[in-house]
């Protein structure tokens, strides 16, 4: 374990450094002062939660790979700290130039903890395949990326600033499909490659995490609030459901499979995340947590197996089918209901709907080009690419001696 490549000490602890640096001095110069006025404008309530769901849920949630999880967690909450920051950094410059944006620090933070999902969630494609330096990279270029798809979403194509912050679904896991896609396959027959009930049962807990959470995550921007949460907490339920439903009629001998039930009872949730606030019939939003869980399983099921061979792509954590395709679902079904709404206003329904579906393909090909681009950055060994090998390995960052008998 002393080979080149797998020595970081002259790397992570200097880049972190650097960064934190950078931050502070930013901070002196352009962050909020902590009025009062400001923090009686935000609601930490809402705040904590979303923190939580991004700090336990995910972190719990990637633990899906037998002998990854001290990295799983331990990297998740090292760079969403330092994703935040960027994020509020980004914010501040952008403040600085409009002061009339300014909405407060702790909706400041939130927005920019909202933002950080998209990040986890690309995290879980390339989960085990890339070490710490490139996992900051990542986590740099995708926020600002990121924040610059919602800025030509909101400035060129009207977008609401809530419903711009609710694309990280989708933005994630197009951006994770293109950096795990110039990453060499792992070995079929790698053993590491694979869960345990153990890890199983700590993903499991972190889904649950994420299900308690995901109505405050959907409403923490809405002006709506109650019906963004009644609505979220109503497809959630059903998706619950229906992933248990679902899974019994696509397992063997009809037992439940764990890698449908933790992605599936989420599926309401990203499904509804566009229209949560616009839905004014519960039974619209069960429908949607139905499609999603649907969606989920069937992509988990068959849809893996169908893309993997010819376009020769990874997903480690199965991001796609958990939160690509039911956001797709989702736009989809904003778009829908926004012809329902508008149906008697022709005159502007047709610009209305292609200024959601130019959101929609704005989003998914910034996050692809920009994902591709940042991925073939990567695997580059200046940046100490990890072999096939020594890939879902936690001995490479951790002191673990254990771990080499099992885990």
């Amino acid at each position: 374990m002393s080979s080149s490549y797998l020595n970081f000490r002259n790397t992570i602890p200097w880049l972190i450094l650097l960064l934190e640096t950078l931050f502070i001095v930013r901070s002196y110069f352009l962050f909020l002062r902590l009025d009062g006025q400001y923090l009686l404008r935000d609601s930490y309530p809402e705040f904590q939660d979303v923190n939580h769901m991004v700090i336990f849920g995910f972190g719990f949630f990637l633990m899906v790979l037998r002998r990854y999880g001290f990295s799983s967690t331990g990297f998740n909450l090292l760079i969403i700290v330092l994703g935040v920051q960027c994020s509020v950094l980004v914010e501040d410059l952008f403040i600085f130039f409009y002061p009339q944006a300014n909405e407060g620090v702790l909706k400041s933070i939130g927005k920019a903890i909202i933002s950080m999902t998209a990040v986890v969630i690309s995290t879980g494609a390339v989960l085990g395949k890339i070490n710490l330096v490139q996992l900051i990279v990542m986590t740099l270029v995708e926020l600002i990326v990121f924040y610059a798809s919602r800025w030509i979403n909101r400035t060129f194509l009207g977008v609401l600033d809530h419903l711009s912050l609710m694309h990280v679904h989708l933005f994630g896991a197009y951006f994770g499909l293109a950096v795990t896609s110039c990453f060499p396959e792992p070995s079929p027959g790698l053993d590491k490659n694979r869960s345990t009930p153990k890890s199983d049962l700590f993903s499991m807990l972190g889904s649950v995490f994420l299900w308690v959470f995901w109505p405050s995550f959907n409403s923490l921007l809405a002006e709506s609030k109650t019906k963004a949460i009644l609505n979220t907490y109503f497809a959630l339920a059903v998706s619950a459901v229906s992933a248990f439903m679902l899974s019994a009629l696509a397992g063997k001998d009809g037992k439940f499979r764990m890698t449908h039930i933790h992605g599936a009872v989420l599926a309401g949730g990203v499904t509804i995340s566009f229209a949560a606030e616009s839905i004014s019939h519960p039974w619209i939003a069960m429908i949607l947590g139905l499609l999603g869980s649907v969606i989920t399983i069937l992509g988990s099921h068959c849809l893996q197996s169908c893309l993997h061979p010819p376009l020769k792509i990874h997903d480690t954590s199965g991001v796609h089918f958990t939160f690509g395709l039911p956001a797709v679902l989702g736009v989809l079904a904003q778009v829908v209901l926004l012809v329902v709404r508008e149906w008697t206003n022709s005159s502007s329904l047709d610009y209305l709907v292609l200024l959601h579906i130019g959101a929609f393909c704005q989003t998914i090909s910034v996050a692809l080009i920009t994902g591709f681009i940042t991925g073939s950055v990567l695997n580059t060994r200046l940046l100490k690419i990890i072999p096939v090998s020594k890939y879902f390995e936690d001995q490479i960052y951790w002191e673990f001696p254990h771990l080499a008998v099992g885990f």
